[in-house]
């Protein structure tokens, strides 16, 4: 808890980030999903918290009241507050702090059982990430929000699932696609980044992204797979500078000569005579 209240305070006051967003899911719930995998140990050793990949996430989980906890801390500082939901059991368990929205990561975004509920009980709006998702899917997603009337509280995330993803497979074009296929169907589209470096949020953003989420830490060489591909605070305030710099560009002029280049026009630009 105090290192997750340190990245808040961090995330808030040095980088100026407008949201973060934590992770919850029921561990014995995937433990019967994955069986294999939980009762095994953690594919990567060194990185691993406990003697299985089960005993691994059941070290790192924060309880439902840790949640209002960390939810009230936000509060407290002036940043929003989020999480994705991994299972039902989670949804619901969130749902009840009522956060201004809840993300599904992009492992369980065909989990419609647990979509339907929160069309049904969670009035918020529900961000849906598509990485590792065809478009068949993501038709089958929308669809149920649709005829659920949910529609217009989604916002999709363009996203590729990789920790790190190079840059030739971040396929950031397909915001395009997003925007094309469902932009007057939902409430916006987002970018959820995995990559190195910050340029291609900057991307993202000048092709219509409006909500950008990457992975944030502390200290990239801290115990964990996650970290390596994540962000220091140094990068996210770099990252939430220049997308402010490039939100502000992001313009036409307000008339054919502005005022800034009048000064300049006086003293630089000669103007020729034109005579039919």
């Amino acid at each position: 808890m105090a290192v997750a209240k340190e990245l808040i305070k961090v995330a808030k006051i040095f980088c100026k980030a407008d949201i973060i967003k934590f992770q919850t899911r029921n561990i014995k719930v995937w433990a019967e999903r994955m069986p294999d995998m939980y009762n095994g140990p953690h594919p990567n050793p060194h990185n691993s918290y406990g003697n299985t990949y089960q005993e691994h996430r059941e070290f790192l989980e924060f309880s439902i009241d840790q949640h209002v906890e960390l939810k009230r801390y936000c509060e407290e500082i002036g940043i929003t507050y989020s999480t994705s939901v991994w299972d039902i059991d989670s949804a619901k368990g969130i749902a009840a702090l009522n956060p201004e929205f809840i993300k599904i990561p992009s492992a369980c975004n065909t989990d419609y059982r647990m979509l339907a509920w929160l069309c049904e009980n969670y009035s918020g709006e529900i961000h849906v990430s598509t990485g590792m998702t065809d478009k068949k899917e993501i038709d089958r997603i929308m669809n149920l929000f649709i005829e659920k009337k949910r529609n217009k509280d989604v916002v999709l995330y363009n996203c590729t699932s990789g920790y790190p993803v190079p840059f030739e497979d971040v396929a950031l074009l397909e915001i395009n696609n997003l925007k094309k296929k469902y932009g007057n169907k939902i409430k916006a589209v987002g970018f959820s980044g995995h990559h190195r470096g910050i340029a291609v949020d900057i991307a993202a953003y000048t092709l219509g992204a409006e909500y950008i989420e990457r992975h944030y830490t502390l200290d990239r060489t801290w115990q964990g797979t996650d970290h390596a591909a994540s962000l220091e605070p140094e990068g996210i305030r770099r990252l939430v500078r220049d997308l402010e710099s490039v939100r502000k560009a992001l313009n036409y002029k307000e008339k054919e000569i502005l005022d800034i280049e009048q000064i300049q026009r006086k003293k630089l630009k000669y103007v020729g005579k034109y005579k039919r």
